[in-house]
């Protein structure tokens, strides 16, 4: 069957969009001094838990004795915006950089060409997608794990995991949740202004909590703590990072 005028006309408009905003992320890239050779690029993705992850891992490295920097949030972002804050993080003599990317981020090539040093997925919540489907929310995310990070941090646990369980970071890759093979949450208790949950990695075991409340809390706290594993991190920074943060309101 042969294609359309017109969809070969949208095709090609698309294609041209998409090479565009790779060129102008480059460039941007090289105008600010590619900071990011300097520093780890930490990127967290999935539909919701994005930025209370960023926040614990933020907490658990500042405890840790990292010069870190996050950029939190839940609404996208333009490449620009991207690329001053990694340069601003730079000259402030950040080691570490957070950065929460929302799929919409991903599908606009706002980060590419970037080294991601770890890339995680929180979850994936049909319930939560806005401005695309289901399909292209998962053809988006698929673009960070595209990008050869060093570190895969996955959500075992979610019920989409097999869409990205053949995705392998270049030297590391980990899973958590209840059926997590690496990272597994063994038990938790939840109150009405926060959650705790005891966690084994590997051979130990530890005990975390949070200021914030409900059974997603549990997950996402694991999830900081496969990030913070893979980083080799140590537990009682985990533990001490995660109890630090406190959400605002």
């Amino acid at each position: 069957m042969k294609q359309s005028e017109k969809t070969r006309g949208k095709n090609k408009k698309g294609g041209l969009k998409t090479k565009a905003q790779k060129i102008r992320a480059r460039m941007l890239n090289a105008y600010y001094g590619n900071p990011t050779k300097d520093m780890k690029l930490i990127a967290i993705t999935g539909s919701t838990g994005k930025t209370t992850v960023a926040h614990y891992v933020h907490e658990i490295l500042r405890v840790s004795g990292e010069q870190v920097a996050v950029l939190a949030s839940d609404q996208p972002f333009k490449v620009g915006m991207l690329h001053k804050f990694l340069s601003d993080a730079w000259k402030a003599g950040a080691n570490v950089v957070i950065v929460t990317v929302p799929a919409a981020v991903l599908r606009d090539n706002v980060f590419h060409g970037l080294p991601v040093m770890v890339a995680a997925m929180t979850n994936f919540v049909t319930s939560s997608l806005k401005d695309m489907s289901p399909e292209e929310f998962l053809e988006s995310e698929k673009t960070l794990f595209d990008m050869n990070p060093e570190i895969v941090v996955m959500n075992h646990d979610d019920l989409h995991y097999d869409t990205f369980s053949d995705y392998h970071g270049s030297l590391m890759t980990l899973s958590y949740g209840q059926t997590g093979k690496d990272i597994k949450i063994l038990n938790s208790k939840l109150y009405p202004k926060g959650t705790e949950a005891t966690i084994s990695i590997k051979s130990d075991i530890i005990n975390v909590a949070t200021f914030v409340p409900g059974e997603t809390a549990v997950s996402y706290m694991a999830c900081a703590v496969a990030i913070a594993e893979a980083l080799r991190i140590k537990t009682d920074d985990m533990i001490d990072g995660i109890a630090e943060w406190q959400p605002e309101g």
